[in-house]
């Protein structure tokens, strides 16, 4: 049995067509579904990279969900939460991510604690770190 991931993470874009794309372009990810809203945008969308997935929706404060969601947008560039993504190869992952223009904000290294990897913003500044570091292994 294949093990898939039990926490993930819920992600609103106030352009989330355009954010699809470069999230899949830029990071690797795969369309697995991609529900449209019928007030324009996407109500759903799901993400698949390996056995992870986040699940990404348009901003909109009309409903009791969006409601209690910012983005770094709306909170002058600062994030109150990050992804941690484990890749295989984090240099190979770095370079695709820079040649979409992902914002880099902590360059590529190799850590203290084994592994190696990046932390960047993505088009709409979410935070996102990649690295070979398993806590699993």
């Amino acid at each position: 049995m294949e093990n898939k991931a039990n926490i993930i993470p819920s992600i609103r874009y106030s352009n989330c067509e355009e954010a699809i794309e470069w999230l899949c372009e830029a990071f690797g990810f795969e369309k697995h579904l991609t529900v449209p809203s019928d007030r324009g945008g996407i109500l759903h969308a799901q993400l698949v990279y390996g056995d992870c997935m986040v699940m990404l929706g348009s901003a909109h404060e009309g409903d009791e969900f969006g409601k209690l969601n910012s983005s770094p947008i709306e909170l002058e560039g600062q994030n109150t939460a990050s992804i941690y993504m484990v890749v295989k190869d984090a240099d190979a992952h770095y370079k695709k991510a820079l040649g979409k223009s992902a914002e880099i904000v902590l360059d590529i290294k190799d850590e203290d604690y084994g592994g190696r990897g990046y932390t960047c913003k993505d088009i709409e500044g979410h935070l996102w770190n990649f690295g070979t570091y398993d806590p699993w292994g």
